[in-house]
């Protein structure tokens, strides 16, 4: 009867021992899991905060040229590009500022060699707007004037580089204005001044740029008609 009950006890304890080692590995497992899951979500989370800050400073679709130090001329220049990205250009740079009309290009190009950035937008743009990029335009080495025939509602341009926008509150614009603006690795000649003696406030339509050199137009005197030769009477 000794026996029988102490083995009943044994039993029990080992009942009780192999329940209490389920519960231990029910614990474990479920402690790994929270801590796995835990992991995974810190991991998601830090992964979200990348791309999140990624796109918020990111500047997908800038296109970029390589168009050296430009020559100087007089006339008007081809550019393939529109609004131009470089190349020759006026000796007199445009004056930094805002502008209700078009610039010359020769002018603009001039002035974003020494660093400026060149916002354009379509004439048609909404007034709203417009005074929207007005209201970034509050610093040196800016310039902003309507440009006829653009392909995008705002265009941002600087030395080499574009990019194009579908409206002035893409959060894009102001990143590229802090970027390119007077960077000293895609500014052809860094420090040069945007105002000044030496640039112009004139718009197009008030100092409009000769298609030909004007020391390549004929003067009054040197007329083309026949001269008529002495009478031999």
């Amino acid at each position: 009867m000794a026996k029988e009950r102490t083995q009943a006890r044994r039993e029990q304890l080992a009942q009780l021992r192999a329940a209490q080692k389920r519960k231990e590995r029910r614990t474990a497992t479920l402690m790994w899991g929270a801590g796995a899951f835990v992991i995974v979500l810190l991991i998601g989370l830090v992964g979200w905060y990348v791309i999140k800050d990624r796109a918020a400073t990111s500047l997908d679709g800038v296109k970029s040229f390589t168009y050296k130090n430009g020559e100087h001329t007089l006339i008007k220049v081809n550019y393939k590009e529109n609004p131009p990205v470089g190349g020759e250009h006026n000796p007199t740079w445009q004056q930094c500022g805002v502008y209700d009309e078009a610039l010359n290009n020769e002018n603009a190009v001039h002035s974003m060699e020494h660093g400026a950035v060149w916002i354009t937008y379509r004439p048609d743009l909404p007034k709203d707007q417009v005074e929207k990029l007005k209201a970034l335009v509050t610093t040196d080495y800016l310039l902003l004037s309507p440009y006829p025939g653009l392909k995008a509602p705002v265009v941002a341009s600087s030395w080499n580089h574009q990019l194009e926008f579908t409206g002035v509150d893409d959060p894009k614009l102001s990143r590229y204005i802090t970027k390119y603006k007077q960077n000293p690795e895609t500014t052809p000649e860094y420090g040069a001044t945007c105002t000044g003696k030496g640039s112009t406030s004139e718009t197009a339509a008030q100092a409009p740029i000769p298609t030909v050199s004007p020391t390549a137009v004929p003067s009054p005197a040197a007329s083309s008609m026949p001269q008529a030769s002495p009478s031999s009477s």
